[in-house]
């Protein structure tokens, strides 16, 4: 067999397969501010020069694979307003806590430098849409990566799914190519479904795009609709809804679809955001402007195919590096401002932050590449209408709104970049299948050796709760 040929081989089993095996260190800890001894979250734990890490969860902590041909490089801990942690992996001592001091820089002192910078934070943040051209990749690349799928209720968890994906994002942000995204799930575990089949709104929604049957909830009678036909709805609307293709060609894709139509960052964005400059923080020695998101003159909306998805206001906040102004991270929600929104929020999900996102980004290679994402929405599975008489207390525990009201959190960390044109052109020629919810074998001896985001403690006892009432792994 040609050289050619094996090396074509390899590439095909590994792009099925996943990462082979290799030996490798494990590396945890906790991270804390030195001054509160709080937990920081979100801290970025990374090994040097490639794109081998993970971030902190809410109690502060993390564990890390590394391969043990790495363990002389240098491990490196950093947040946003920290002076960063740095020591080679070999010398990493598991058993002590990490300490992170603070580092701010002054913003008087930077604003009055001589030269032309922008000194608003509009201006900062429309220099850094312009400069995206230079901060994004240039080349077609694979990302492999990790995704959390949490469904609940107020409660307890209903839905876990954990998935390896891979990402193929051809670069077209020059031209705002969105459909130049492929996503592909590699591996399958945790997936069980315990959440209450009776959602009369994701069946008359279904019939309504699906079969050109226009029917009100409140017209439909739950005794007289099949349980499949109930499920094959919901399963509708979950990829609808918080499907992948969904988040990464969307309009919440912030950065990397900014170009694309109506976009959320796009031409009009100082129309339905304003951006106010907070202060300058330090990230890794490098300056970082933290600038606050605000309301806009006009409401913004996702536009969403079947869904109201208007009249939000944009608030959080963006961190752009002072250098070269690259987006480092955005931390973004929309919360309903106009009436008839404010009405729907409040009626369908018992809150009034319909999206919340957050973005941070890993550079390599003098490039943006996206690193973590954490996207949270209010999804009413179980709506129903309450019915007129006597009721027995099973069905009034259906409107309890511990009970009733569900939201869906999906964290995606992404831990290697691919740019040999080879494997990309290798991975392009695969079946993608970008359905999380589809159930697959399970292979241990992949979980064994690939990079997950550690649960925070409250979390991991309701994960624990669930297992107790449905078996962990689905074969």
């Amino acid at each position: 067999m040609k050289l050619t040929q094996i090396k074509t081989s390899v590439i095909i089993i590994f792009l099925l397969v996943g990462s082979f095996a290799v030996a490798q260190t494990e590396i945890k800890s906790k991270v804390t501010d030195f001054m509160s001894m709080l937990p920081i979250e979100n801290a970025s734990v990374y090994v040097q020069n490639t794109t081998i890490g993970t971030i902190t969860n809410a109690d502060g902590k993390f564990v890390l694979l590394v391969p043990k041909a790495l363990e002389k490089d240098t491990i490196i801990i950093s947040s946003i307003g920290f002076k960063s942690y740095k020591t080679t992996i070999d010398q990493f001592d598991n058993s002590l806590d990490i300490l992170l001091e603070e580092d701010i820089a002054s913003l008087d002192e930077i604003l009055i430098v001589a030269e032309n910078r922008p000194k608003t934070g509009n201006d900062i943040v429309i220099r850094a849409l312009e400069r995206l051209e230079n901060n994004l990749p240039e080349q077609p690349y694979l990302q492999k990566g990790f995704l959390r799928h949490k469904e609940r209720n107020k409660k307890q968890f209903k839905w876990l799914v954990e998935s390896a994906i891979t990402l193929y994002d051809d670069s077209s942000y020059v031209t705002g190519g969105a459909d130049n995204l492929k996503i592909n799930v590699d591996q399958v575990r945790k997936s069980y479904d315990l959440r209450d089949v009776d959602s009369l709104f994701s069946y008359s929604t279904y019939l309504k795009y699906n079969a050109n049957v226009n029917l009100k909830p409140k017209n439909l009678r739950r005794d007289t609709i099949a349980k499949s036909s109930l499920i094959k709805s919901i399963k509708w609307n979950d990829t609808r809804v918080n499907g992948l293709e969904n988040l990464f060609k969307g309009k919440l894709n912030l950065v990397r679809n900014s170009k694309s139509p109506k976009a959320l960052l796009g031409d009009d964005v100082l129309k339905t955001h304003q951006f106010k400059l907070d202060t300058i923080l330090v990230d890794n020695e490098r300056k970082i402007y933290k600038i606050k998101i605000d309301k806009g003159e006009n409401f913004a909306g996702l536009n969403t195919e079947g869904i109201y998805n208007e009249g939000y206001i944009a608030e959080g906040w963006i961190y752009i590096y002072w250098d070269n102004f690259s987006i480092k991270k955005i931390e973004y929600q929309l919360r309903a401002g106009s009436d008839a929104q404010k009405n729907r929020s409040k009626t369908l999900f018992d809150t009034q932050i319909n999206h919340k996102l957050v973005i941070s980004y890993m550079e390599y290679q003098d490039k943006m590449y996206p690193n973590y994402i954490y996207y949270e929405t209010p999804k009413l599975v179980n709506v129903g209408y309450k019915p007129t008489g006597k009721i027995n207390k099973e069905e009034e525990a259906l409107f309890n709104k511990e009970e009733r009201f569900y939201y869906t959190v999906q964290e995606i960390l992404f831990t290697e970049i691919i740019q040999d044109p080879e494997v990309v052109e290798a991975a392009l020629q695969q079946d993608w299948d970008p359905d999380i919810f589809s159930v697959k074998p399970y292979n241990k001896l992949f979980w064994d050796n690939y990079n997950t985001l550690l649960e925070s403690e409250e979390d991991e006892k309701l994960i624990k709760d669930l297992t107790k009432r449905s078996s962990l792994f689905k074969q």
